[in-house]
Protein backbone atom coordinates (compact mmCIF):
# COMPACT_ATOMS: atom_id res chain seq x y z
CA UNK A 1 0.00 0.00 0.00
CA UNK A 2 1.29 3.46 -0.91
CA UNK A 3 -0.02 6.98 0.27
CA UNK A 4 -2.56 8.64 -2.26
CA UNK A 5 -1.64 11.86 -3.04
CA UNK A 6 -4.07 14.08 -4.87
CA UNK A 7 -3.23 16.36 -7.44
CA UNK A 8 -5.22 19.39 -8.45
CA UNK A 9 -5.95 20.43 -12.17
CA UNK A 10 -3.26 22.83 -12.70
CA UNK A 11 -0.83 20.19 -12.16
CA UNK A 12 -2.16 17.30 -13.31
CA UNK A 13 -0.12 18.08 -17.23
CA UNK A 14 2.97 16.99 -15.05
CA UNK A 15 1.20 13.94 -13.93
CA UNK A 16 0.78 12.77 -17.85
CA UNK A 17 -3.28 14.06 -16.85
CA UNK A 18 -3.43 12.05 -13.80
CA UNK A 19 -5.59 13.65 -10.81
CA UNK A 20 -4.06 10.78 -8.35
CA UNK A 21 -0.62 9.11 -7.72
CA UNK A 22 0.79 7.49 -5.62
CA UNK A 23 4.05 8.04 -3.83
CA UNK A 24 6.30 6.45 -0.92
CA UNK A 25 6.05 7.08 3.08
CA UNK A 26 8.20 9.61 4.45
CA UNK A 27 7.68 12.88 5.58
CA UNK A 28 5.73 15.52 3.20
CA UNK A 29 9.14 17.10 1.91
CA UNK A 30 10.35 14.04 0.36
CA UNK A 31 6.71 12.79 -0.73
CA UNK A 32 7.30 15.54 -2.70
CA UNK A 33 11.05 15.36 -3.34
CA UNK A 34 10.12 11.35 -4.66
CA UNK A 35 6.95 12.42 -6.77
CA UNK A 36 9.52 15.01 -8.44
CA UNK A 37 11.55 12.03 -9.70
CA UNK A 38 8.57 10.52 -11.95
CA UNK A 39 6.73 14.01 -12.70
CA UNK A 40 9.67 16.59 -13.02
CA UNK A 41 8.55 20.05 -12.17
CA UNK A 42 6.34 19.42 -9.72
CA UNK A 43 8.70 19.82 -6.76
CA UNK A 44 9.04 23.87 -7.67
CA UNK A 45 5.48 24.57 -8.04
CA UNK A 46 5.06 23.44 -4.10
CA UNK A 47 7.89 23.90 -2.65
CA UNK A 48 10.44 26.57 -2.07
CA UNK A 49 14.09 25.87 -0.84
CA UNK A 50 13.28 22.35 0.90
CA UNK A 51 9.80 24.62 2.27
CA UNK A 52 6.28 24.65 1.48
CA UNK A 53 5.05 27.27 -0.60
CA UNK A 54 2.55 29.84 1.06
CA UNK A 55 0.06 29.85 -1.73
CA UNK A 56 -0.09 25.86 -1.60
CA UNK A 57 -2.38 24.28 0.74
CA UNK A 58 -1.44 20.31 1.69
CA UNK A 59 -3.96 18.34 3.67
CA UNK A 60 -3.02 14.71 5.00
CA UNK A 61 -6.76 13.00 5.19
CA UNK A 62 -7.84 15.96 5.34
CA UNK A 63 -6.09 17.99 8.21
CA UNK A 64 -4.05 20.98 6.99
CA UNK A 65 0.11 20.48 7.37
CA UNK A 66 0.31 24.09 8.72
CA UNK A 67 -1.30 22.99 12.25
CA UNK A 68 0.74 19.61 11.50
CA UNK A 69 4.63 19.74 11.16
CA UNK A 70 4.45 21.43 7.68
CA UNK A 71 6.49 19.74 5.20
CA UNK A 72 8.18 17.71 7.91
CA UNK A 73 4.53 16.02 8.36
CA UNK A 74 5.20 12.37 8.70
CA UNK A 75 2.63 10.26 6.18
CA UNK A 76 2.40 6.31 6.36
CA UNK A 77 1.00 3.68 3.80
CA UNK A 78 -2.87 4.53 3.35
CA UNK A 79 -2.75 7.81 4.05
CA UNK A 80 -3.92 10.34 1.76
CA UNK A 81 -2.65 13.94 0.70
CA UNK A 82 -4.20 16.77 -1.00
CA UNK A 83 -2.30 19.08 -2.89
CA UNK A 84 -4.97 22.39 -3.03
CA UNK A 85 -3.53 25.64 -4.44
CA UNK A 86 -4.85 28.99 -2.78
CA UNK A 87 -7.41 30.76 -4.95
CA UNK A 88 -7.33 34.36 -4.50
CA UNK A 89 -9.43 37.02 -6.47
CA UNK A 90 -12.46 39.34 -6.81
CA UNK A 91 -12.92 42.39 -7.11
Amino acid sequence: MAVKVKIPVPLQRLTQGQAEVEGAAGTIISLITTLDQKYPGLSERITDSGKLRRFVNIYVNEEDVRFLKNEGTEVKDGDEVSIVPAIAGGR
